[in-house]
């Protein structure tokens, strides 16, 4: 099988592209792109979207975790990626969507508001990445990528803010599923896959790791995700951290 992968260096949705061809067992080539550069490149490349992962599959084009985890599971059934029980498997899908269309969501206008204001950490989401240029110097001229993919992705204070409002009960949510075997079952499922990235992605920066340590969904994160490498300063309001601190229920 010949596959491309197109990736981006701190991208918790592409960390998800990548566990998925690991999980089958598929090797592939990977190249990393950067914010904004690959809006350009994955449009020359004729893919629909301009978000990755991306890959292209013995010529076919497949974009967004969701659908590269039906092709893959469609090509390479064994080991699967969904329960065989249809109802276990309705769960699992649901953990999947939400953990796509939601969570990443929040995760990520989350981290580029904080990285806007402090681009200082960048470098280190860089860590095993192949850009074409030292990472040093990719992080000091990221500033005006980082604004405008902030600006792109809907990362303004007021969605930052409802984000933040969110979060506590978006991982009550992951730690229910976890007990309810939903998540955290041996082998991984595509639900694993794609939420453990998102978690590893916010515990990098650390106005929320504190709410997230300690937590079923911590441990659960970091055993899917070995090594998330990058970490943002502590960067937003007092205030807007206070619905962290409150207890869920």
């Amino acid at each position: 099988m010949d596959v491309r992968l197109y990736s981006m260096p701190g991208s918790h949705a592409a960390r998800t592209g990548q566990l998925l061809f690991d999980h089958k067992g598929i090797e592939y080539k990977r190249t990393d792109l950067l914010p904004v550069v690959s809006w350009a490149v994955l449009k020359a490349l004729r893919f629909p979207g301009v978000t990755v992962p991306a890959a292209k599959i013995d010529g076919e084009r497949v974009q967004g975790t969701r659908a590269i985890a039906q092709a893959l599971e469609r090509l390479k059934p064994e080991p699967p990626l969904y329960p065989a029980d249809a109802e276990r498997r309705r769960a699992v899908e649901e953990a999947e969507r939400w953990g796509d269309e939601e969570l990443q969501q929040r995760v990520r206008e989350i981290f580029l508001w904080s990285a806007r204001k402090d681009s200082s950490g960048l470098v280190g989401y860089l860590d095993g990445s192949k850009i074409g240029m030292p990472h040093g110097v990719a992080a000091k001229t990221a500033g005006p990528f980082i604004a405008l993919d902030a600006r792109s992705r809907g990362a303004t204070d007021e969605n930052v803010r409802r984000a933040i409002e969110v979060f506590p009960s978006m991982l009550q949510r992951i730690d229910d599923w976890i007990a309810e075997g939903i998540l955290g079952g041996e082998p991984p499922n595509a639900a694993d896959l794609q939420i453990a990235p998102s978690i590893c992605l916010a515990m990098s920066l650390d106005d929320l790791r504190p709410a997230i340590e300690g937590r079923p969904a911590a441990q659960f994160a970091t055993h899917i995700v070995r090594h998330f490498p990058g970490r943002t300063p502590a960067v937003l309001p007092s205030e807007w951290l206070a619905p962290l601190a409150a207890p869920t229920g």
